[in-house]
């Protein structure tokens, strides 16, 4: 079973039809139908390692400031709480908690899936960021999680390599600044030839830039631990920029890139311009 990184930018990428959706619903066809999908997501970024073991968990709407018909979306796929078990026993000794009734799908999980399994049939568990650790121990984290896929789980991780919505440009929807195409760059070398070195990016003259908070960057690391324990190294899905300070960048391990056609810029943002601590 292949394992993804998906940059999901813009909450209401999951009611657009563009370039990016399309990799996306790309790569939902491509895969085999997984037994479940493990989501880390930007957006569950707690000071804990959990998974959820409810099983049918809701959907969040967790954003504000977007228009009524994306807090309509609702993603009802079940759930499979035998996995968090799975999971902790493949990532021991590390703790891992069953949350059974605070979290569920995100828009981090939810904005991409509702393309990629748009039937919503595949159960799908998501596993926290645990915000005390640092790159090092996600990165293992994400290594650790590899047998999973043996076992017909899709991992897919779900944040944005550069994600700085402090500098987003309405002027450049389609387009990154400077410092944003070198970092995604720096990344995307590391990916496709040795995905360990990710974990150092953190020295590069511009990730304080691209990388103000490491919630949207963190979940990269995990694909990245996959690839490294396999012996491998990531695909590039889809590549792009929205609005200066977003990369759009989707990875896959274990998956020959699928062309995937479409068209179209990411989607708009909302009328107000996003505040640097929304949670988009």
């Amino acid at each position: 079973m292949p394992a993804a990184f998906i940059g999901h930018g813009n909450p209401m990428n999951a009611l657009e039809r563009n370039r990016y959706t399309e990799a996306w619903a790309a790569l939902g066809r491509a895969v085999p139908r997984p037994r479940a999908i493990l989501v880390v997501s930007a957006h569950w970024y707690v000071h804990a390692t959990a998974v959820t073991a409810m099983p049918q968990p809701r959907t969040i709407h967790d954003f504000f400031g977007f228009p009524p018909e994306l807090f309509d979306v609702e993603y009802p796929a079940p759930g499979l709480p035998e996995l968090q078990e799975q999971v902790a026993d493949v990532v021991a000794p590390t703790w891992v908690g069953a949350d059974v009734d605070s979290w569920g799908i995100d828009h981090g999980a939810w904005s991409v899936l509702r393309h990629a399994f748009p039937d919503a049939d595949v159960p799908v568990a998501q596993l926290s960021i645990n915000a005390l650790k640092g790159a090092d121990h996600h990165f293992q984290m994400g290594a650790a999680l590899a047998p999973l896929r043996e076992d017909g789980v899709l991992v897919v991780g779900s944040g944005n390599v550069v994600h700085n919505l402090g500098g987003v440009s309405r002027a450049m929807p389609d387009a990154g600044f400077d410092w944003a195409r070198r970092f995604d760059d720096a990344a995307r070398e590391c990916l496709l030839t040795d995905p360990a070195s990710v974990t150092r990016l953190d020295g590069h003259r511009d990730f304080d830039l691209a990388v103000p908070t490491p919630d949207h960057f963190l979940p990269l690391l995990y694909l990245a631990g996959i690839a490294a324990a396999t012996g491998t190294t990531a695909d590039v899905l889809v590549g792009g920029y929205a609005y200066g300070s977003l990369s759009m960048t989707s990875y896959t391990v274990g998956m020959p890139a699928t062309p995937a056609g479409g068209t179209g810029f990411a989607a708009p943002l909302p009328d107000e311009p996003p505040p640097a601590g929304a949670n988009i």
